[in-house]
């Protein structure tokens, strides 16, 4: 594999990378964000530590407003204060914004098209013990489907931190996607980010088969492409933080470099990147593709590690699927 664009940590892909929950990135970028713009504010409902909003209030206490336990009121606070210059981050658990407030989020942000920023914390599965109710899985889907609104996967934390920065200065409706779980910090503050751009991980010379994905899954992608390699299978493997927009001269190019497609992500294949990605390419140029996430189905109760491997969303589980489509092509 050659890597053109992208700089790794020097531990990619080995057993001593370092573990870091993607939900830090977002307690790092609204600092960032805070300090380069007064306008930047948190609000949190009443789960400040969990979802890292406490790191923004630390440093900006009279910027930090504590909504409670009331979701609907989070979303509506937010949408206030954007449409009066503010630039929002609210946050909560991904289950209750946008799982209990999707219909203020449709329609005083999405609708009006002010820049107030959702921010989905211990999205998929990664909650773990927490167990179905708190896996949120659709978020995807129900946030892209909205006009107006951008939607942001970020790998690892640092590419977290990114994302956050810059979705405070984008000036549109924004949902960014965090995990609780930490997970493999495989990216640097080199390596590129910019919203609506897609990049090569991994870009095979000559790929038989190219895996596009988004969120932490991705250094399950690397591990299965480098595992593929050994056995002769060449795979280029993208990463899709931006799952609207969707990168489409990058992906169009993906679909005629590799002819197949394998879609890696956290989330339901119904409605999520995969689905962004069959909807793209079934009107321009149609491949065979082969879906990685749950498969019409809720979680449960377990350890990160053990429910990837139960849903088949793990490294193994991402080779078959890129050996059954190469298989199609």
């Amino acid at each position: 594999m050659i890597d053109p664009t992208a700089k790794l940590s020097e531990k990619t892909l080995t057993d001593t990378v370092d573990m870091v929950p993607t939900r830090d990135g977002l307690g790092k970028g609204t600092v960032e964000a805070g300090k380069k713009d007064e306008r930047v504010v948190v609000l949190s409902a009443d789960l400040s530590e969990s979802v890292r909003a406490d790191w923004f209030k630390k440093e900006f206490p009279h910027r930090y407003i504590e909504v409670g336990v009331a979701e609907q009121n989070l979303a509506t606070i937010a949408a206030g204060l954007a449409n009066y210059g503010k630039i929002p981050f609210f946050t909560s658990y991904a289950a209750f914004s946008p799982g209990r407030n999707y219909e203020q989020i449709r329609t005083t942000i999405a609708l009006n098209n002010v820049p107030a920023k959702v921010c989905g914390m211990h999205a998929g599965v990664q909650t773990g013990p927490d167990g179905a109710t708190h896996q949120m899985l659709e978020d995807i889907a129900m946030m892209r489907a909205l006009p107006n609104m951008i939607v942001i996967v970020p790998a690892d934390a640092e590419e977290g931190r990114k994302a956050t920065y810059a979705a405070a200065f984008n000036g549109k409706p924004t949902y960014l996607r965090f995990g609780r779980e930490k997970m493999p910090l495989f990216t640097t503050a080199q390596t590129p980010f910019a919203i609506g751009k897609a990049y090569y991980l991994w870009k095979a010379e000559k790929p038989d088969v190219a895996i596009i994905g988004c969120g932490p899954l991705l250094y399950e992608a690397l591990k299965a492409a480098k595992a593929l390699e050994a056995e002769g299978i060449s795979v280029s493997v993208v990463n899709s933080h931006t799952v609207k927009p969707l990168d489409t001269d990058l992906i169009y190019q993906v679909a005629a470099e590799a002819g197949a497609i394998v879609s890696v992500e956290e989330h339901q294949v119904n409605g999520g990147l995969g689905g962004a990605i069959a909807e793209l390419l079934a009107k321009h140029h149609p491949v065979p593709m082969e879906f990685i996430g749950m498969q019409d189905e809720y979680g449960q109760s377990g350890t990160a590690w053990e429910l990837f491997k139960h849903y088949k969303l793990d490294a193994p589980a991402i080779a078959e699927a890129v050996k059954k489509v190469r298989a199609r092509k």
